[in-house]
């Protein structure tokens, strides 16, 4: 293809969209490197800041947090007023950015970006060979990240919107329920919901041993170690009967053999019990996905690092993908046995299934 052939105006265009894209992606590492050395922290809490003052009250070396502000400033996360030399972060970006407790906070997300380029290689390779990369190999801010980011959506919405638009599951966690949580990472929404609920019991499942043993660690620091506990365990090997309540929060799509996992929950579920799948939002085509789900981009690069890659590390290696949408997911839990289901409840970033045995 020649220049003639080329709208020059089209090619000026998109090469300044991937200037941007690239910036942002430049600009995901000093965030990480903000969140790491604390510095939204101090100037959220210190207001307008010179380098120097940054650096005292952070205990950093003030050339290198000059240029950090610097770049911050030309991304237009912090503010530089040149008259005084100093740089301030707006409360509207603290909110989002200096702490994992704002109902608003994504600085969480970050280090998930850092750990898919660490693992690029690796990616490639696969792409190459067509096998499956296990959770365990990824990067660990993977663990941290996931942790981090999904709490914040699971605490804005789990305990006063999710769980109460599911059909009896709020009485009967008052009441003192059994709950299964597979998939439990870290083990963010076993304990919202055990310190929501103190008369219910809650198990976590997960085939990663070091997540388990930071869940356990969560559940003594939260103070529900008496109605909670983790354990490593499969999707089809716990040994769980007569459950009341078993969910899986954004981990069912990741799983090699969704199909088998359902069934196995349906036989472990009491006959009047409920199946709960979180998920990414998803429409069932692509090109309305496109148009309408906000984080589809980061999803659908999360689902080609981390989801795709598990799922065919496992027998079956059914790869749902992080966007299979609700008809999809239908499918399996049809296939599974299940006599009803229906979406419950939905944000911008989730979907709630419920089905019954």
């Amino acid at each position: 293809m020649t220049t003639a052939a080329l709208d020059m105006q089209k090619v000026g265009a998109f090469a300044q969209q991937v200037g941007g894209v690239l910036a942002s992606g430049a600009t995901t590492a000093m965030m990480v490197v903000g969140d790491r050395a604390g510095f939204y922290a101090a100037l959220a809490a210190g207001g307008a800041s010179t380098p120097e003052q940054l650096a005292r009250r952070t205990g950093t070396a003030e050339r290198y947090v000059r240029e950090w502000l610097s770049q911050q400033a030309a991304a237009g996360i912090v503010a530089f007023d040149p008259s005084e030399g100093s740089f301030i972060l707006p409360p509207e970006h603290a909110a989002v950015l200096a702490s994992d407790d704002s109902p608003a906070a994504m600085i969480g997300a970050a280090p998930l970006i850092s750990g898919m380029h660490r693992r690029i290689d690796q990616l490639v390779d696969a792409f190459r060979s067509g096998a499956g990369i296990p959770w365990s190999d990824q990067d660990p801010a993977t663990f941290e990240s996931t942790e981090r980011f999904f709490r914040v959506g699971y605490r804005n919405n789990l305990v006063s919107e999710w769980i109460p638009a599911l059909s009896d599951v709020h009485d009967k966690l008052e009441a003192g329920a059994t709950v299964v949580d597979v998939g439990c990472g870290r083990g963010a929404p076993v304990l919202l919901m055990a310190e929501a609920y103190p008369k219910s019991q809650f198990v976590g499942y997960d085939a990663h041993p070091p997540s388990i043993e930071t869940a356990t660690a969560r559940a003594v620091e939260a103070g529900v170690s008496d109605r909670v506990r983790f354990q490593t365990g499969h999707c089809h090997g716990y040994p769980d009967t007569g459950v009341d309540i078993i969910t899986f929060f954004d981990a069912f799509h990741d799983l090699g053999d969704p199909v088998g996992a359902a069934a196995h929950a349906r036989r472990a579920l009491a006959p009047d019990g409920t199946l709960v799948l979180v998920e990414p939002l998803a429409a069932d085509d692509l090109a309305t996905t496109l148009a309408t789900v906000p984080m589809a981009a980061i999803g659908y690069a999360a689902s080609t690092f981390m989801c795709t890659p598990n799922s065919l590390s496992q027998p079956v290696g059914l790869a749902l993908g992080a966007h299979a949408g609700e008809t999809r997911l239908r499918e399996v839990l049809d296939e599974a046995g299940y006599r009803s289901v229906r979406r419950a409840a939905e944000n911008d970033f989730n979907m709630v299934l419920e089905a019954k045995p």
